[in-house]
């Protein structure tokens, strides 16, 4: 199963949170999405699924158009929704969250930020959707197209690392990241690899993006 984050959004550049706020991809976003597509080029991709946010949803079309497959959207495959930090960037709701922003970087796994949802429903809901995903297509090479929340959860799902554990690994707009599913055991192939045309380019990664 191949995992790529979307590509750039002006949200990204601006280091604003995104979660579930439907953004579209800016310029560099767009050459990313069509960097991946010309990578995986040749690649036996049984099914496409993707978030339906527009970010994936558009990073996911661009892919296809080189592919041919199709493209199944999938709501499971969403960003985290950060509830009342949903449009701020990381200053903002520092400044006008405090405690919950300490809760957020602590990852704290219950942390709703009120009306939103915790790091433990997240894990949850991807778990269970890229297993099914796994399940449906056994044998075979699947795409994924996703946020940087949904990545993470799939890196410590082939890991082992713990849901509260600090991440010390980057998930960089329209990376390239491959797990396989065995017998129901997730191994991590390689993580993180940036699409051939764009190796030295600088990468964004922070929760809600």
């Amino acid at each position: 199963m191949c995992f790529v984050r979307h590509g750039e959004t002006d949200w990204n550049a601006a280091r604003r949170i995104q979660g579930q706020i439907d953004t579209p991809l800016n310029a560099t976003g767009l050459t990313q999405a069509d960097a991946v597509a010309a990578d995986l080029i040749g690649t036996m991709f049984t099914a496409i699924y993707s978030s339906d946010l527009d970010r994936a949803r558009t990073t996911a079309g661009i892919i296809d158009r080189r592919l041919g497959i199709g493209v199944l959207l999938r709501a499971e495959l969403r960003e985290r929704h950060y509830g009342i930090f949903e449009g701020l960037t990381y200053e903002e709701a520092e400044h006008r969250h405090p405690g919950i922003f300490r809760r957020l970087s602590r990852r704290d796994p219950d942390c709703d930020f009120g009306n939103g949802e915790s790091l433990r429903n997240l894990d949850r809901r991807v778990r269970d959707c890229i297993t099914s995903i796994a399940t449906q297509h056994a044998g075979c090479s699947v795409l994924v197209v996703a946020h940087g929340g949904v990545l993470d959860i799939a890196h410590r799902l082939a890991t082992g690392k713990p849901l509260t554990a600090p991440r010390d690994f980057t998930i960089a707009n329209a990376s390239l990241n491959w797990l396989t599913c065995e017998d129901g055991c997730w191994r991590l192939e390689s993580w993180n690899v940036p699409p051939s045309r764009l190796a030295t380019a600088a990468a964004r990664d922070e929760p809600g993006r």
